[in-house]
């Protein structure tokens, strides 16, 4: 699949705060022919662009994917949904989690210092734009209790964080606190 877009069109000039990477994955979106994605294998995450203020994928999930908990090492992001749903919540170890349920046209942004996850459901298609360009990605587990990161590539799918999710309890979705 070659899905590469100019991101000066959709005005992705210099670095980008989290709302407007939220406004150019929304816009590249707008770019996609979800109808022409190839719809075999469990899904793919492609790179749209990178240049020196920001970068982006399109992220089609035909199996569940789980992101785990993770950060973009200081990158900012937005995200927008084409097709199927995501959840998403931030990493929080009191009040209870909040999940935040998003379908085909909504969006969201997120601050580059949240540890967050995203649960990209059976079908989903996404556009994330990073601002600046992704370094590293942190990914969160719990090991014998303790709460660890382990940093990896930009390019590396996050996995999922099965004893931090256990131990944070439940998962109802709730109003939209990402974004």
């Amino acid at each position: 699949m070659a899905h590469r877009i100019d991101p000066v069109a959709v005005g992705a000039v210099g670095v980008l705060d989290p709302d407007g990477c939220r406004d150019v994955a929304t816009r590249a979106a707008a770019l996609i022919d979800a109808a022409s994605l190839d719809r075999s294998g469990d899904g793919e995450a492609v790179q749209l662009w990178s240049n020196d203020g920001s970068e982006a994928w399109l992220n089609t999930w035909w199996q569940p994917r789980d992101s785990g908990f993770h950060d973009h090492g200081g990158s900012g992001g937005g995200v927008f949904v084409i097709e199927g749903e995501v959840t998403g919540e931030y990493l929080q170890v009191a009040g209870g989690r909040r999940v935040s349920r998003f379908g085909p046209g909504d969006s969201f942004s997120f601050e580059g210092n949240r540890i967050h996850r995203v649960d990209h459901l059976v079908g989903a298609v996404t556009v994330h734009v990073y601002s600046p360009p992704l370094t590293t990605i942190g990914h969160y587990e719990l090991v014998d209790g303790e709460l660890r990161r382990e940093a990896g590539a930009p390019d590396e799918v996050s996995p999922p964080s099965v004893e931090l999710t256990r131990a944070i309890g439940g998962s109802e979705a709730s109003a939209s606190d990402l974004g």
